[in-house]
């Protein structure tokens, strides 16, 4: 049975989380890097979802099927608290298991874990521009077989995410100065724990 309060705290959060990005994507300050505003925002978010973790994963069962994506969502933007995403994960592998979270999510979230650590992606769900300004699937481990892995879950095709990712976050929207870009989340990596 779903609990409403939980589940329309979760909505808040996540509505919070998009209220910011939409301000923050207006004045084009969002594509320069991991903007402060931005950054407060995941915290309190995830320090929020961490005190609803001691009764669990908040699933569908918990927090209703938009809750729970909520809860997920609010996982996937907390990028600055490796230690956060690696134990959600691992919560979240548990909900699928149980039949209480979609695999998508775990997917998404072991990809984007794997890309901050420096280790290959599984399923091609972490996009980056590549040196061509295009936006492109970040390194994918085992490309040759991603489609099938992607297609077990319900998602599209590799080839048919980049072109969505192309089309909507094309060069138009790639941040100025790339080198400086990339210096800065290669530090970025190290100071919050994601590499040494």
């Amino acid at each position: 049975m779903t609990n409403e309060p939980v589940r329309q705290r979760l909505l808040a959060l996540i509505a919070e989380d998009e209220r910011v990005r939409a301000e923050l994507a207006a004045d084009g300050s969002l594509f320069d890097g991991y903007h402060p505003r931005m950054e407060a925002v995941h915290v309190a978010n995830a320090t929020a979802l961490e005190a609803m973790l001691a009764q669990g994963w908040p699933g569908r069962e918990i927090a209703g099927e938009d809750g729970a994506e909520a809860a997920w969502r609010i996982v996937q933007h907390a990028i600055g608290l490796p230690a956060f995403q690696r134990r959600c994960l691992a919560l979240i592998e548990a909900a699928v298991t149980a039949g209480d979270a979609p695999a998508y999510q775990a997917a998404y979230l072991s990809d984007r874990i794997r890309t901050f650590e420096g280790r290959p992606q599984l399923y091609g769900t972490q996009f980056d521009w590549d040196d061509k300004g295009e936006m492109s699937p970040r390194p994918i481990e085992d490309e040759a077989n991603v489609d099938a892995r992607r297609l077990a879950l319900g998602l599209s095709t590799l080839a048919e995410i980049t072109a969505h990712h192309r089309s909507t976050l094309g060069p138009q929207r790639r941040p100025a100065g790339d080198a400086d870009r990339k210096r800065d989340f290669e530090a970025w990596l190290k100071k919050t724990g994601w590499r040494s």
